[in-house]
């Protein structure tokens, strides 16, 4: 009886302080944090004030308030080619099954890696990453099941090679599990209120499969994209600002915390992550639960961080819960950043129309007609973007 009272008195909570807006009238009257203007106040007008001092503020303000501390040491590292099929997809790539083995203090993770490189294209070939936070038959090696989330046979008929591997190699996707994978080799980070967790444990994942690329001579490892969905969409655009050997970051429907801003308290909010996924985010990001704008950084700062490197995020028509409005207006909001490198934005003042993709390089976007999925329709604009790069 207690415990239904504690459930019943949450959900009661939950509704009177964070009731979901899907109303643009109602969103309330915001102020970002500026991109560019350090915490002494100095304005950034230079590539070199950017990269020495506000880039690396904001990515500590990141770690320390939201995704947690990203730990760099480990004691080894070994790759196993567990099987290969030079053959496969009826002669049109060689299947690779990675196991990449991570060593510190007598603990190991391994991280299972699902690799296609085209058989007749340039060698060696740019890459697509996908971090999978679905099931693992998406990404059959076997390719007798085939999925739109991740269209391997597209990638490959484009001239690029894919890849795949599972968030639960690194974290399970359970408040109760999640500390059972990297966070192990770390357990100092369950100590610290700025401590990694789940989301921080995929992004570190992806960089060691990158670590993996660079031993590989069938990948242009400097040609690497890194792509997610949703709370997979989360760990991309983290796994980027954190690793800027990844080329081009893809966020697929991140919404929340992803790629949308979050001081416009649309759709999603942070409470209500923070109550339904605890695991995600480290302790201190609990501070904003329903105190958005106390927030010292928002999601453009975000997608700055990867600047200048291509970026493409991404929403669905039906899926208000992620905001594609606040999606569009981070990127406008990250633009200035571009342009200390020179880049200009090809995006449009407004938000552009259902299924109206712009694939262009450094920042793209598209609203798809749908549901939160990815799908066939959106790996072929990431295609695109790839292709538009200079």
């Amino acid at each position: 009886m207690k415990q239904i009272l504690t459930a019943l008195l949450l959900l009661v909570c939950l509704t009177n302080s964070t009731a979901q807006n899907y109303d643009e009238a109602k969103v309330p009257a915001y102020v970002l944090p500026e991109v560019l203007k350090t915490a002494a106040g100095k304005e950034v007008k230079s590539r070199k004030m950017w990269e020495d001092v506000r880039r690396p503020e904001i990515l500590r303000l990141f770690e320390d308030n939201i995704y947690g501390q990203m730990p760099k040491d480990y004691d080894s590292i070994r790759y196993t080619i567990k099987n290969e099929d030079k053959g496969a997809m009826n002669g049109k790539a060689r299947l690779k099954e990675v196991a990449i083995n991570v060593y510190r203090n007598r603990k190991s993770v391994e991280i299972n890696v699902v690799l296609f490189v085209p058989n007749h294209s340039k060698k060696p070939a740019p890459v697509l990453l996908l971090i999978n936070n679905r099931g693992t038959e998406n990404t059959d090696p076997t390719r007798k099941v085939k999925s739109g989330f991740w269209p391997a046979e597209m990638v490959i008929d484009s001239g690029y090679a894919v890849a795949a591997f599972h968030v639960s190699d690194l974290a399970p996707d359970n408040k109760d599990t999640f500390m059972n994978g990297v966070v192990q080799l770390y357990p100092e980070q369950l100590e610290a209120d700025n401590g990694m967790r789940a989301i921080g444990a995929w992004a570190w994942g992806a960089s060691r499969v990158m670590d993996y690329f660079e031993k590989d001579k069938d990948i242009d490892a400097g040609n690497v994209a890194v792509v997610g969905h949703s709370r997979g969409g989360k760990a991309s655009l983290w796994a980027a600002a954190q690793d800027q050997r990844f080329a081009v970051c893809v966020t697929n429907c991140s919404g929340n915390t992803g790629a949308a801003l979050a001081r416009r308290q649309f759709g999603e909010r942070i409470t209500r992550i923070n109550t339904t996924f605890p695991h995600w985010f480290n302790n201190n990001y609990k501070k904003f639960n329903d105190k958005e704008n106390d927030l010292p950084v928002d999601q453009h700062m975000l997608i700055a961080l990867i600047a200048p490197r291509p970026l493409y995020a991404t929403n669905a028509s039906k899926d208000l819960w992620a905001d594609p409005t606040g999606t569009f207006l981070a990127l406008k909001k990250a633009e200035k950043t571009y342009a200390l490198y020179g880049l200009k934005s090809k995006l449009p003042a407004n938000p552009p129309g259902i299924n109206a993709p712009i694939p262009s390089s450094p920042l793209a976007y598209h609203n798809r007609e749908g549901e939160h999925d990815l799908t066939a329709y959106d790996w072929g604009n990431f295609i695109r973007l790839m292709k538009s790069r200079p």
